[in-house]
């Protein structure tokens, strides 16, 4: 007897997470786009964590901040492809930390994104990362997180 598979969903009302509502873009853009089985995200900044690391806000309030990109983008795969078991694998996912001009520790705020996308998806939620310091971000936003995921049916919502 095989045990059920629990779901990216079920996983995250394990965690007492929900997906946020849609964000609506900031200009002439699309949340997502989808060529084949890869679906490439537009960045996802948050509407709550705002400041500089290494100067106004901390390592950790940097890494809830990028935990909370994360949940937008899973929102945003949600709607684009209607269930998030349909997610293959994510590739990768690129991560930009508002950055005072000292601040070294980017791979510690990202980690607030892809520790979730472990827990969310486990094995396939393995990535690769790139975690870079910005100058400035949009809105003073403290993290903005991007991803490509592989996905299994070729189908849209």
């Amino acid at each position: 007897m095989t045990e059920k598979q629990i779901t990216p969903e079920e996983r995250l009302v394990e965690l007492g997470l929900q997906l946020p509502p849609l964000r609506k873009a900031a200009g002439n853009y699309v949340s997502c786009v989808r060529t084949g089985d890869l679906l490439f995200t537009s960045g996802q900044g948050t509407d709550e964590y705002r400041g500089k690391l290494g100067d106004d806000v901390t390592v950790e309030y940097g890494y809830d901040a990028a935990r909370q990109c994360m949940l937008n983008l899973l929102s945003v795969v949600k709607h684009e492809i209607g269930d998030l078991s349909k997610v293959k694998r994510v590739v990768k996912i690129l991560g930009f930390v508002h950055s005072a001009p000292d601040f070294t520790d980017q791979p510690k705020v990202m980690n607030g994104s892809s520790d979730l996308l472990m827990q969310v998806f486990g094995e396939k939620g393995k990535h690769g990362r790139s975690a870079v310091g910005m100058a400035q971000l949009p809105n003073n936003n403290a993290v903005e997180v991007e991803m490509i995921l592989e996905i299994e049916d070729g189908e849209t919502r």
